[in-house]
């Protein structure tokens, strides 16, 4: 019975890889870009490793983990050759030693503590450690980020951080029923992008927008977003 369930799992993640590639490529050429311009990020939180393995052997090259202990539990059940990995979920200053030099990028820097941290530990470690800066979009008490106001000020202060290095930037909307400011805020983020990116700051490389999940990745992709995160789409409903 398990195997059967297992099967039948395993053909819907085949069939749900599909067609969010069908998706990305649509929409990446409808932003006027190339399909290989954007990345799929397949988002394993609370995606037992098995189904993690067959995503992977589908042809996914980048997962992303929410949670430290998570990652680092599954981490030696999975074929991770030649897979990148990113830790995408708020990171707490306690967990920084555990994480950093096992994942290949920190998606989620949300404060001017947490890089200071993440410096500290790589530099001790004797390595650098990519990461993108969070952006709170849509201003909302309950998620984590930047203010956008303050966004060139604090990738100012980040690049001067040793240890670190600036690859992008990374948001989550507000979650929106309406199509149009769903976009809004995808473009007001690719808009950041450039500017930041127009600077040319030392230690910046902007060349990661992190943006797009499960419900909105087409709008992400038109809007100018270089990697999406689609995890309920690609595995199937999150169980909690």
């Amino acid at each position: 019975m398990e195997k059967a369930l297992n099967e039948e799992r395993f053909k819907d993640i085949e069939e749900n890889y599909k067609n969010i590639m069908f998706n990305i490529s649509e929409a990446a050429i409808k932003s006027g870009r190339r399909p290989e311009d954007v990345r799929l990020m397949g988002v394993t939180k609370t995606v037992e490793s098995i189904y993690i393995n067959h995503a992977l052997s589908l042809g996914i090259d980048l997962i992303g983990e929410n949670r430290v202990q998570e990652f680092l539990g599954k981490r030696d059940e999975l074929n991770l050759g030649g897979v990148e990995k990113h830790l995408i979920g708020h990171l707490q200053t306690n967990k920084v030693k555990q994480i950093v030099g096992e994942v290949d990028m920190i998606d989620s820097v949300d404060s001017l503590k947490i890089a200071k941290e993440i410096g500290k530990v790589s530099c001790n470690k004797g390595i650098v450690t990519d990461i993108l800066i969070e952006i709170n979009i849509g201003d909302e008490d309950s998620k984590f980020g930047f203010d956008p106001s303050e966004l060139t000020e604090r990738v100012c202060e980040i690049s001067e951080i040793d240890g670190i290095k600036v690859r992008g930037l990374m948001a989550i909307p507000p979650i929106c029923d309406d199509n149009e400011k769903n976009h809004k805020f995808f473009s007001n983020m690719y808009r950041m992008f450039l500017d930041i990116g127009a600077k040319k700051l030392d230690n910046v490389n902007m060349d990661i927008l992190s943006m797009g999940m499960s419900g909105d990745y087409r709008n992400a992709i038109e809007e100018g977003s270089t990697m999406v995160r689609v995890g309920s789409a690609l595995f199937g409903k999150r169980v909690y």
